[in-house]
């Protein structure tokens, strides 16, 4: 019996592989050069007939894998012109790159100033007047001072501080201030603030004049006119001008 017989198993044939396979066989031929350049598209096939390789085989024992030397006699005219006329670029083995770092200058804004704040201090002056309404201190000296001899003169004495017992520029304590002041202008009074609430006229409030006494129990001092007074109010303060704090103040024309 005769056995049928099947072909060999083979790789499928396109015409981009027969290419590929003649160009391959081409390249070997002796005086025949085809550079095939493979590139994402396919296959691109450059024939130049007549001139020598284009590449070389590695020759005085250089490796087989090794970069061949290009025969740029190989290269068109136009390609060769163009090389000729290429400037050459040459550079010293020695070289160093470097590279020009330029100071930078910020200038910033000039920050702005914080906002002055004025803020007005209240106080109660003993223990007495716990509960009274609370004074604005370091107010300004008031107009009516102006030509009002009592008020000029203790006007002279604001920023002096407060000391117990104290009579004199030094130092004053409530009574101290106001025997001190009235004593410039020929008037004695006596020592002590109750002492001195006897010492003139009692007046309401409504007839009450800028310079006479303003008594409270364990305080006295000079009225201003208004709602203001100048005394000496108490320990860590100082003679000031300040608004009246007394609930029911007393008002006192001495002379």
């Amino acid at each position: 019996m005769t056995h049928a017989r099947h072909r060999a198993a083979r790789r499928p044939a396109t015409p981009l592989t027969d290419f590929a396979s003649a160009a391959s066989e081409q390249l070997g031929t002796a005086g025949r050069r085809t550079a095939v350049v493979a590139a994402s598209s396919g296959l691109v096939v450059s024939s130049m007939l007549g001139a020598a390789p284009a590449f070389a085989a590695p020759s005085d024992g250089a490796s087989a894998g090794a970069l061949a030397a290009v025969d740029t006699e190989a290269l068109t005219a136009g390609a060769r012109a163009l090389l000729e006329t290429a400037p050459v670029v040459s550079a010293p083995a020695d070289a160093k790159w470097t590279i020009d770092d330029p100071a930078l200058k910020i200038k910033l804004p000039a920050p702005k100033p914080d906002p002055v704040v004025v803020t007005t201090r209240t106080t109660t002056p003993d223990q007495t007047t716990r509960n009274a309404p609370r004074e604005t201190v370091n107010s300004p000296i008031p107009q009516s001072v102006s030509g009002n001899k009592v008020l000029e003169i203790a006007a002279r004495y604001v920023g002096v501080p407060y000391v117990s017992g104290g009579s004199s520029p030094s130092g004053f304590d409530c009574s101290g201030f106001t025997s001190y002041v009235y004593a410039q202008l020929g008037i004695s009074l006596p020592r002590t603030s109750s002492a001195q609430h006897y010492a003139g006229t009692i007046v309401s409030r409504a007839d009450a004049l800028p310079g006479d006494l303003i008594w409270s129990p364990g305080h006295i001092g000079i009225y201003a006119g208004g709602n203001m007074q100048i005394d000496a109010p108490r320990p860590g303060k100082t003679i000031q001008f300040r608004s009246i704090w007394q609930s029911s103040p007393v008002f006192i024309r001495v002379g």
